[in-house]
C-alpha cells in the first residue's frame, strides 16, 4: 500500500469515527419526537472531507471512489434538512445511511492479504 492510499485510509477512518460520534450523541433521544438539531457547521466540513477524499480516492479505488460519491449525496440531502427539519429517530438513520458506504470505501482500501507460500515453493 502506497502512502497515498494509508493517509486516505487514516482519513477515511477518522471520518467514519466522527459521524459515528454524531450518530452517538442523537441515540439517547431517539424516542424523542422533537427536532434533532444538529451541528451544521461540523457537518459541513465533514462533508468538505468527503468530497476531497473522493477526489482522492478517484485515480486509486473506482469502487471506493462511488462509495464516497454515495456518502456525500446523502451527507448534502441531510445537511439540506438540517437544522430542525427532522426528528432524532430519522436523524439517526440518515447518519446511518452516510456510514454505510462511508465503511463500505474504507474496506475497499484495506492492505491486500499476503500471498500464502509453503515451504516447498520458491521465493
Amino acid at each position: 500500500m502506497n502512502s497515498e492510499t494509508r493517509q486516505l485510509r487514516q482519513t477515511l477512518t477518522f471520518l467514519r469515527t466522527s459521524f459515528e460520534a454524531v450518530q452517538h450523541s442523537i441515540a439517547g433521544r431517539l424516542d424523542d419526537p422533537l427536532p434533532c438539531w444538529l451541528d451544521a457547521t461540523l457537518l459541513t466540513m465533514l462533508l468538505r472531507e468527503l468530497c476531497r477524499c473522493r477526489e482522492q480516492a478517484r485515480p486509486l479505488s473506482r469502487e471506493a471512489c462511488d462509495q464516497l460519491g454515495v456518502a456525500s449525496e446523502r451527507c448534502e440531502l441531510l445537511l439540506k434538512q438540517c437544522p430542525g427539519v427532522l426528528s432524532s429517530t430519522v436523524c439517526h438513520r440518515q447518519l446511518a445511511a452516510i456510514l454505510l458506504p462511508l465503511g463500505s470505501a474504507v474496506a475497499c482500501l484495506e492492505l491486500p492479504a499476503p500471498k500464502r507460500r509453503w515451504p516447498w515453493q520458491r521465493r
